[in-house]
């Protein structure tokens, strides 16, 4: 049996009437889903995210303990030099974060491809709009919210331009549950973390250019 070579979808315009319809590269929207790449791709963009901003102090950067809580010898007690020892509440902490931890970790290139492409096709599947081009004459928020209510798309959703242009941008700015980005900067966590993913038809062409 032949290889499918491309997938056509409708092309809507952003009033959500069909105007033409595009082919998908099979190579990118129609791949078979590599579900641990796309786990590793997660974990590795969240790793990376992470800030190492926990921070606990070591015993000689507890404030007090400079006097010895008693004499060395006759009290009956364990000897004791300081307040500030990690065996007293209130002392310093042993082996806990000091502020310079790292989380990075990498995954290689083909892999990351994959698990792109992989979250692409599980949208293609399911919840994937292609628009013939998004733009917006007033720049309002109204204006974006009517594309997004004509298109149907669910309660979160990503939309993909080629361009981030000063329209979009401001028309979408205060619309909490969807989210903007550029093809060249698509990540396997956005497309697995909405409900519906709307694609320029430029944008499609880029990110099918990127991925070949």
């Amino acid at each position: 049996m032949a290889e499918k070579k491309s997938v056509s979808v409708k092309v809507l315009d952003i009033a959500g009437n069909e105007v033409s319809k595009i082919n998908l590269d099979a190579s990118v929207f129609a791949v078979e889903p590599n579900n641990q790449c796309m786990f590793d791709a997660v974990q590795v963009e969240q790793s990376n995210a992470r800030q190492a901003t926990a921070k606990t102090k070591v015993r000689h950067e507890v404030s007090g303990g400079g006097k010895k809580p008693w004499r060395q010898k006759g009290t009956g007690r364990a000897r004791a030099g300081t307040t500030r020892s990690p065996i007293w509440v209130g002392g310093g902490t042993v082996f806990g974060p000091v502020g310079n931890q790292n989380y990075k970790i990498s995954q290689n290139k083909k892999e990351h491809a994959l698990a792109v492409k992989s979250a692409l096709t599980l949208k293609a599947k399911e919840s994937l709009i292609v628009v013939d081009e998004i733009k917006f004459a007033d720049k309002k928020t109204k204006s974006f919210v009517a594309m997004l209510d004509a298109l149907k798309v669910g309660n979160k959703v990503l939309v993909v331009v080629d361009e981030i242009k000063e329209d979009v941008c401001e028309a979408s700015r205060n619309v909490g549950f969807a989210k903007v980005v550029s093809a060249d900067n698509v990540s396997v966590v956005d497309l697995l973390n909405v409900d519906t993913l709307v694609m320029s038809k430029a944008a499609v062409k880029e990110v099918e250019e990127a991925l070949k």
